[in-house]
């Protein structure tokens, strides 16, 4: 099956939130439906912020090619832990996405973004080289956003609590229209690729083998939904 093919009696991917499965799903609400739980676009099954991150790029991507995140909702289902961590996790994964394409106005922001995440994560004594290695290129692909970054945080340090509970949205959601946004050719490849690397991330440090992503079948709509 491609994975832009949808069975029958299941729900369609598209933006936005949905009554019931038979009027559509985001990814989330679409995880929901997979997992068993209530209708929701925020099911308990998934990290509350790897959820805003797969949300954020479902409802910003062309209709033409959100289908492709199809296959990658299976593998959100059981990501939860410590939600601090994970929160920061993912929301550097996303900047470190973004930076390099996004505006002037957003590559600021997201390099703050990057460079506060990093310090919040080494702060808590979570060592995670291949983000940290793939966070130093961006940054030095934006030197200017970079220099104004450190200028910025030079006055300002966000305590990981804080930043996981008040900023590490924020990021997410500035990445995602980051790249929805950026003047390149293909920004739909981009974002899907930000998904699957914080999953990637998340699936890392909660060790979870690759055996035990769920592999659901894809149940049938109720006819009363």
């Amino acid at each position: 099956m491609r994975t832009t093919d949808i069975p029958e009696l299941v729900p369609t991917l598209s933006a936005g939130r949905h009554r019931s499965p038979r009027t559509g799903a985001c990814f989330m609400e679409f995880a929901s439906f997979l997992a068993g739980e209530r209708w929701s676009d925020s099911p308990s099954c998934t990290d509350p912020m790897l959820a805003t991150l797969a949300r954020a790029v479902n409802d910003t991507m062309s209709d033409r090619r959100r289908g492709e995140l199809i296959t990658e909702i299976p593998r959100v289902i059981g990501l939860r832990g410590d939600e601090l961590r994970l929160g920061l996790i993912v929301a550097l994964r996303a900047a470190i996405v973004a930076l390099p394409v996004a505006s002037m106005d957003r590559q600021r922001a997201l390099a703050v973004g990057i460079i506060a995440t990093a310090d919040a994560l080494a702060e808590l004594g979570i060592n995670r080289p291949r983000g940290l290695a793939d966070a130093e290129r961006s940054l030095r692909a934006v030197p200017d956003a970079t220099a104004w970054a450190h200028t910025h945080l030079a006055d300002w340090r966000a305590r990981p609590v804080d930043l996981a509970r008040h900023g590490c949205g924020a990021i997410v959601r500035t990445a995602a229209l980051g790249v929805a946004q950026a003047c390149i050719d293909d920004p739909d490849t981009l974002l899907v690729s930000m998904l699957r690397g914080a999953i990637e991330d998340v699936e890392l440090f909660l060790a979870r083998p690759t055996s035990e992503i769920s592999t659901l079948p894809l149940p049938r709509v109720p006819q009363d939904a």
